[in-house]
């Protein structure tokens, strides 16, 4: 079946749908790594590597297991109530990691920074469950199962722009609340000062990482709250025929039991799970510990993909999610698991080269993360964005979309542990070559996402595959 052919109007409205939408959700992940710039900031004292990933973990679980609450009920409120459910949860969580930080310094607070955020991160991650589940919901009756390839694609873009603001925009925001100036700030860091007063108050302002997202979010909020629908119908357009499969006989929506034993007997979306389990490795196995180990060891200031972490993890989260969007609906007949197969592949081949040349050349273990990081994006939006609703339907889109989504963060709550505890501390940090247990461990399940892959690479929903006229164009209904 064919993808309609949309009026430039219609297009412009879906567009108009999905701009505040994405970068609420790009902001969302500035208000979810932002625990990963507080830990390079507030140092070994107030949190170690162990009690970081330990932090990261519980919140990553929870985000896991929240799916089975929240992948229910956005398909029952819809994703638009969802997503604004979810933008002011991590909003306010995120206000209350900045106050703790604020009491601690100034109200002379008696807690723990790794014990309360160890609640409040999980609180956050809860908040942030809502956000994939329902832009994948809201997603899916705006999008031909041929044209999701290309919501693939923005998928992933939101991804890399939220990866981008959550570190450079995060470091930038870290380096304006120092207490004292630092020799040439940054744009960002000189346009944070600005905007939020920050820096030169004598006293390092470690709250405004977290304050500033969630004031971000807040704006944010406000604009979907005008803007975001649900549907074309909602929106004053002609709903239509999306092409897609579901887990439910009858299309409807199922309860969250019945949508779990489907797709764990599902032969496509029980394989998508695993596979995004390694995702979960992979992505944060490197997106968190590459820079602390470049500050561990000490070449991350002064090497260029360090210096710009986030802007890498931006211009290699688009171009994987382009290549993999692009080359899924059109090499590929809208098949998702070529790519995920190739893409896989390259992870295998980089995570090897990083065990072989930690410590002995910065740039081709720095290449390697910037190659895992590209394929992974790409793998992500695919899969999580994409497969989960040609597969499970619309109407179970927020279900299926949180079960497999979960098995990410599953995977990441898995690494965090693993790796918090594998890598090296004190002066033995500052040798790379003590650091040779952390890519070693990543290969073997990037070895094992490639087979899985491999296993789905002839797998297309079923209506897709029969031949049918193309719908009507959706047309705008005048007084809807």
């Amino acid at each position: 079946m064919d993808a309609p052919k949309h009026s430039s109007a219609y297009r412009f409205r879906r567009a108009l749908n999905w701009v505040p939408l994405g970068f609420a959700y790009a902001f969302l992940y500035m208000g979810r790594y932002n625990l990963t710039v507080s830990k390079s900031v507030l140092g070994d004292a107030l949190m170690t590597k162990a009690q970081f990933g330990e932090i990261f973990a519980v919140g990553a679980w929870v985000y896991a297991l929240s799916f089975l609450i929240t992948g229910p009920l956005t398909d029952k409120m819809g994703g638009r109530v969802a997503m604004l459910v979810g933008t002011a949860g991590a909003m306010f969580a995120n206000f209350l990691m900045g106050l703790t930080l604020y009491g601690i310094t100034f109200w002379g607070w008696n807690v723990s920074i790794a014990t309360s955020f160890l609640f409040l991160y999980a609180l956050n991650m809860h908040f942030q469950s809502y956000g994939a589940i329902s832009i994948v919901t809201v997603k899916a009756p705006w999008f031909h199962v041929r044209e999701r390839g290309t919501f693939s694609t923005i998928f992933g873009a939101m991804i890399a722009f939220g990866l981008y603001f959550a570190f450079d925009w995060g470091f930038a925001l870290a380096e304006a609340t120092r207490a004292t100036a630092g020799e040439a700030p940054s744009v960002m860091a000189r346009v944070f000062a600005a905007v939020f007063g920050l820096g030169g108050a004598g006293v390092d302002q470690n709250w405004w990482i977290f304050f500033a997202p969630a004031a971000i979010l807040g704006a944010f909020w406000l604009i979907m709250f005008f803007f975001l629908r649900n549907t074309p119908g909602e929106a004053g357009y002609q709903d239509f025929d999306t092409g897609e499969d579901s887990v439910s006989d009858t299309g409807e929506r199922l309860p969250i039991k019945k949508v779990f034993l489907k797709i764990i007997t599902h032969p496509v979306l029980l394989v998508v799970c695993g596979i995004e389990f390694c995702s979960g490795i992979l992505r944060n196995g490197i997106m968190h510990w590459y820079p602390l180990f470049a500050a561990e060891v000490g070449f991350k200031k002064g090497f260029w993909i360090t210096d710009n972490w986030g802007l890498m993890l931006l211009l290699t989260g688009l171009a994987g999610s382009f290549l993999t969007g692009w080359c899924s609906d059109k090499l590929f007949q809208s098949r998702r698991g070529p790519m995920a197969a190739i893409l896989y592949g390259v992870m295998g081949a980089s995570a090897g080269v990083m065990a072989l040349t930690l410590g002995a050349n910065i740039w081709w273990a720095g290449i390697a993360t910037m190659l895992i990081s590209m394929s992974v994006t790409g793998v992500h939006g695919i899969l999580s964005g994409t497969s989960t609703t040609d597969f499970g339907g619309a109407k179970n889109a927020g279900a299926a979309t949180g079960i497999v989504d979960g098995m990410v963060y599953l995977g990441t709550g898995f690494q965090s542990i693993v790796i918090g505890h594998i890598t090296p501390v004190g002066e033995l940090a500052k040798d790379p070559s003590n650091w040779k247990l952390w890519p070693v461990f990543l290969v073997p399940f990037a070895v094992i996402g490639f087979f899985l892959s491999v296993k789905i690479w002839n797998a297309l929903p079923k209506k897709s595959r029969r031949p049918a006229a193309v719908p009507a164009e959706p047309e705008y209904q005048p007084g809807s």
